[in-house]
C-alpha cells in the first residue's frame, strides 16, 4: 500500500486547524499541527512531510519569516493561508517562495483541491532524476547562464543557483522556446497546469525571482523581457 502523504499544518487558531485536519484526513492525508511559529522548522526537520500549510499570522515567528527559512531547509510545496488578502500581501508571499496563497475564510473543499493540485505538480517535476551522463543536448545556454535539463541544475557563470522546482520549470520552458512571447495565462496553463487555481500575479512573481537570479541587473533585464500588453519572452541570440 502506498504511504500516505503527510501535511504539516502551521495554524494557531484551533478551530481552523481542526477543520483543515478533518478535511485533509478525509481526503487520505496524514496531518500534524503546530501552533507556534518557532516550532515549524524544528518539526519539519524531525519527520518527513510532503507539504506545508502555513498561516501567516503565527506567534513567535510570522509566516513570511518561516517561508524564507523553510525554503532553504526543504523543497516541498508551501501554501500560505491568511486573512490578509491585499494583492501586495499575495505578491510578498509568492515572492519569498510560497507556491500558493489561500485567503481566509476559505472553502475547505477548495483547500483540499489546492493541496492535491500542488502535490501533483510537485510530483510531476520531482519525477525527473539527475543523469550524470547528460550530454550537450541536455544543456541550454543563455549568455552566461547554463541550464542542465536532466540534472535539474542551473549555473550562472561558475556559480550554481538555488532554484525551487517551479522556478526551474518556468525557466526551462522559456529557454526551450526562446524569442517567443507567452502571455501570463499561457504560462499559467503550461507551468502550473489547468487545475491550478491562481492568477497572473503568480507568473509575475516567479519571473521577478528568476530575474534576481540570472540577470546581471534585475531592474534592467536583458534575458527575461516583459513585452508590455503581451507577456514575457526569453531572449536568446
Amino acid at each position: 500500500m502506498e504511504d500516505k502523504k503527510k501535511i504539516l499544518i502551521a495554524e494557531d487558531d484551533a478551530d481552523i486547524s481542526m477543520v483543515e485536519e478533518a478535511y485533509l484526513q478525509a481526503a487520505g492525508f496524514d496531518t500534524a499541527v503546530v501552533a507556534d511559529g518557532l516550532k515549524v522548522a524544528e518539526t519539519l526537520r524531525s519527520g518527513t512531510f510532503h507539504l506545508l500549510l502555513l498561516d501567516v499570522m503565527l506567534p513567535g515567528k510570522d509566516g513570511y519569516q518561516i517561508c524564507r527559512e523553510v525554503r532553504e531547509l526543504v523543497d516541498i510545496p508551501i501554501l500560505m493561508v491568511t486573512a490578509r488578502t491585499e494583492p501586495v500581501d499575495k505578491v510578498r508571499g509568492l515572492g519569498i517562495g510560497a507556491d500558493d496563497y489561500i485567503p481566509k475564510p476559505f472553502d475547505p473543499a477548495e483547500l483540499v483541491a489546492r493541496v492535491n493540485a500542488n502535490l501533483r505538480q510537485y510530483e510531476r517535476l520531482s519525477s525527473k532524476t539527475a543523469d550524470p551522463e547528460a550530454d550537450a543536448r541536455d544543456l541550454i545556454e543563455v549568455g552566461d547562464v547554463k541550464i542542465y535539463v536532466k540534472q535539474w541544475k542551473v549555473l550562472k557563470g561558475d556559480k550554481e543557483i538555488t532554484m525551487p522546482h517551479m522556478e526551474f520549470k518556468l525557466l526551462k520552458f522559456l529557454a526551450e522556446h526562446p524569442n517567443i512571447v507567452f502571455s501570463k495565462d499561457q504560462l499559467l496553463d503550461e507551468i502550473w497546469g489547468y487545475d491550478y487555481v491562481g492568477d497572473g500575479a503568480t507568473v509575475m512573481v516567479h519571473i521577478n525571482r528568476l530575474r534576481e537570479k540570472i540577470e546581471d541587473n534585475s531592474r534592467k533585464p536583458k534575458i527575461l523581457e516583459t513585452v508590455w500588453g503581451a507577456g514575457y519572452r526569453l531572449n536568446k541570440r
